[in-house]
This record gives C-alpha cells, structure tokens and sequence, in this order.
C-alpha cells in the first residue's frame, strides 16, 4: 500500500464525486482512499473562487511512499497525592485541568458562573428583558466568554503543534465538525460551543475530575510563597498547586492576586468599537458574488498603520453573526460579536479598535490597578451615556466626519441601539487612529463606507500581564500559575487553551 499526497482546485459547491474523480484522474487510479490534509479557500481572482486542497491518498495502486507521522501531546500519568485546583472552565482552564487530571492529579475545576444550559438560558433572558446576570453572562459560566463567539480556531502562535492537535481531536471527540482538523480557517460556532462545552466537561468527570459551579475565587492562602489553600465562596480547598485562567474580564481576580504579592505589569492593549455591515456587502468585496454555493459567509481581515501612534485593525470577525451585549458588570456597556455554525445571519460584524497603551490612555505612568480603573471608568461612561445596556452607534461615514449622521438603525444587536458621538466618547488617541485606520478600510473593501459602529469594544486583550517564567509559574511562587487571556499572553481559544496546556505540561512534567 503506496500513499501520496497531492494538491488540487475545485469549484466551491464541488461534492465529494467530483473530489475522488479529480484524485483518479491525477493520479491515474481507480482503487484508493483519501483524506483530506489541509482546505483553503482562494479568493484572489474574483469572481473566479476555488477551494485549494491538500489530499492524502492510499492506494495498492501507488508504488511507494508513506503517510506523515504526527506526533502527539504525551501526558505522562502516575497517581499523584495531593490534590490541585484550577479555576476558570474557559479554553484555558479546561485543558488544564483535562492534563492534570490525565496525569493522575486530582482535579477540582471551579468556575464562577453557572453549568451552560443554566447560563444559556440566563444570556437569553438579558437580551429579551436587559435584565442583567452577573453570574451568568456573556464574559461569565461554563466555557468562559469563547462559549459565546463565532468559535474560531486558529492561531497565529508558533509551537504549539502538539497541544493544538489536542484540543482539535478532544473538540472533535465532544461533537465538534471533522473539518475543524484541516480548514485553514476552522469555526465552531456558539450553537456547537454550547453542547461541546458540556460534553467535554462530561468526559473530565468521567476521568474522575470534580467540577464546582457557582464557585467564586474569593482569596488565596500563601505560605513561603507557596499557595496551599484556595478560598472560596463555597468553603476553603487545600491545594498542592493552583491554576487560575480568569479570562479578560475577572477584574477583582486581579485585584486579589495583586494584593496577594502576585507581580503584574502593564501593557499596550486594543480598544474601539464594533462595526457591523450586511453580509451580502462583504460578500461581494471579497468574492465578487452576494453568495456561492459551497460557501457559508465572507471573512475579513484589515489592518492599518493608520496615523503612525496606534495601529488599527480589525478583530474577531463574525461572519452572518450578531453583535452582543457583553457586560460582565451591572452598569457597565460593552459589545462584543459571535455566530453560529451556519453563519446565515444577514450581517457581518468585527471589532475596529487601536493599540494603546494604559499609560496614554490615563495621560500619566499608571501602575497596573489603575490600568484596570481606567477601563472600567470607560465602560462605565458608555453605560451612563444610554441609561441602560443599548449600544451607542453611528454609522462609518459620521464617525470618520466627526459628525451625526442619518443612518439606518437596522442591527442585530438584540437590546437596540441609539445615536450617538462616538468620536466623543472614545479617548482622542483612539478616535484618531480609528479614523485613519477607517478611512484606510474604505478604501481596501468596497462598500465599507455603509456600516455602522457600535458600542465599545474593550476586551480584544488584557491592559495587564501577570510575571512569570517560561513553564507559567508566576514569579516568586512555587505552585501558582496564572494562564490564558487573563495572564496576558495569549487570546482566543487555541491560544489560550495551548497556554494552559503547556503550563500544566510544565507541571507534570516538574513533578
């Protein structure tokens, strides 16, 4: 049995007849098998858009050549004796504790908000009533605040083959699409997020992992700089080591290890607001066709140097998706975006912000509480704009004149929004640059000018980042990592949950 692999182009609405007939046509076999290795999409020559494939073929046919070994994560097991504590159940969170408990720790997964069949149904009420949960939200309960988003996959980090392999075969295994192992843009959607949170958690238990609802990090106990006992809002739990993945919006997370002697620093992060265009418009910039068979919803990605302070560009594009109300606090305004596995929605929404850093955006050094303070106020301020949780909005081409505009209220934003300033209510720095970086966009994608902007977008990143050593261990701890979005270095699902991986990896590994 010979194997090759081979590359090919096919119309977009092809079927899998087709696909075996082109492979027996190149290869000049009948009798094979085949699976396929990578799938881009090639949209440079509009309107004339093609799937790229790389496909694996096994045949008796072929003379010679075998398939690639892929090496995959090693978690070593041994029974453990003390117990470990991870807290969190986000990308981050999970897989840690997943490794850990493989490795024959045992593991007791905490998570502030509620298991997601609870928080679905609170998310739901919030967007009928405005009725705000703060246990359960779009930041907060099982899954973290990626249980909610459009689900994307990929990474731009570099070497995490291994643990990225993992979380994509463990995905699959709690009901996740196959593709998601070779699309070179992968999604999973919040339709499927919400039942592979569950079932991935299912299986952790199976494993004889223990998982707490509802359980909020109160406090940490610290003895020569080792942590041995967890505080919580449902008792205290020893704890031979403690992982602590708390997202980008556990706020007073920070604020306790902060005063617990953790070290953090400030650090340059992204805001703005989130624009929102009909999909048939970017559809037809980017395919040259309003849609095509084969295909879900036309992506964007759009960067600008704009005025040479602050780089702009867009983040967490939702194709046929809808804009959210993301709040992780009462009284505080914020959107965000997701999509569902079908990405039919009728509009396209991403977040157009600016890098900054918490220095400029205070005008004086802050120190990393303020950095935080300085946030909050922000979000702060465009809830007290509105009264309630509705998003501030105005379309692209009044941002970009500095001044209102009539422009169409049509939204997905579920609580509805209202006109207003935005180039107000965002720092100067900020409008500045976004003003540049739009002007920029409008000119790279037709039909850009007729979005609008909504709300503000504050969590693309942290403005904090916690010290620690190459394993993640924070400085000047034995037993304390702190890891995901919420450490600082990484963003986004396979980021978050390979730093996570590789911290318990470092762990395991030490012990």
């Amino acid at each position: 049995m010979g194997f090759k692999s081979i590359t090919l182009r096919l119309p977009t609405g092809y079927s899998e007849q087709q696909l075996r007939h082109r492979i027996g046509k190149m290869l000049r076999i009948r009798n094979f098998s085949f699976q396929v290795e990578h799938k881009s999409l090639d949209a440079r020559q509009k309107p004339k858009v093609s799937w790229q494939l790389r496909v694996g073929v096994s045949s008796s046919e072929i003379r010679e050549g075998e398939p690639r070994e892929v090496k995959e994560l090693e978690i070593p097991f041994k029974k453990r004796r003390f117990p470990v504590v991870v807290v969190g159940s986000g990308p981050a969170g999970f897989f840690a504790a997943l490794v850990l408990q493989q490795a024959g720790f045992s593991v007791t997964l905490i998570e502030r908000g509620s298991e997601v069949k609870t928080r679905s149904r609170a998310v739901s009420h919030f967007e009928r009533t405005g009725f705000f949960d703060a246990k359960n939200n779009y930041a907060f309960g099982e899954g973290g605040a990626g249980t909610f988003s459009d689900g994307k996959l990929t990474s731009r980090s570099k070497h995490i083959s291994q643990e990225k392999q993992f979380i994509i075969q463990n995905y699959i295994k709690a009901g996740a699409p196959e593709e998601i192992a070779y699309l070179s843009h992968p999604h999973l959607g919040t339709d499927n997020l919400r039942k592979i949170v569950k079932n991935l958690r299912l299986h952790f238990e199976d494993l004889g992992g223990r998982v707490m609802f509802e359980t909020m990090l109160e406090d940490i106990v610290v003895k020569k700089s080792k942590v041995t006992e967890v505080v919580t809002s449902q008792g205290v739990l020893p704890s031979g080591a403690l992982f602590i993945a708390p997202g980008h919006s556990a706020y007073e997370t920070y604020r306790m290890l902060i005063r617990r002697g953790v070290p953090f620093r400030t650090k340059n992060f992204a805001i703005g607001s989130r624009m929102e265009h009909r999909q048939e418009i970017i559809n037809l910039a980017q395919w040259g066709h309003e849609n095509l068979p084969g295909l879900k919803a036309a992506e964007y990605r759009l960067t600008s140097p704009a005025d040479g302070n602050h780089p702009v560009f867009s983040f967490c594009m939702c194709p046929g998706g809808t804009v959210v109300p993301a709040a992780a606090y009462p009284e505080t305004n914020i959107v965000n975006g997701m999509s569902y596995y079908s990405r039919n929605g009728q509009f396209a929404n991403a977040a157009c912000v600016a890098g900054i850093h918490p220095d400029e955006l205070a005008g004086k050094t802050v120190s990393p509480l303020e950095a935080l303070e300085r946030v909050e106020q922000l979000e702060t301020a465009f809830y007290r704009h509105t009264g309630n949780y509705r998003a501030p909005a105005c379309s692209i081409e009044g941002f970009l004149q500095a001044q209102n505009r009539y422009f169409a209220f049509d939204s997905s934003y579920p609580l509805g929004v209202v006109a207003a300033p935005l180039w107000e209510l965002l720092p100067a720095p900020v409008v500045k640059s976004m003003q540049a970086g739009l002007t920029d966009f409008v000119r790279k994608m037709k039909g850009f000018e007729t979005g609008n902007l909504l709300g503000l977008e504050s969590k693309t990143s942290s403005p904090v980042q916690v010290l620690r050593q190459p394993n993640g261990k924070s400085e000047g701890f034995e037993n304390l990592y702190v890891v995901g979005e919420g450490s600082g270095y990484s963003g986004g699902i396979i980021s978050s949950a390979a730093d996570g991986i590789k911290a318990a990896m470092g762990f395991v590994l030490g012990q």
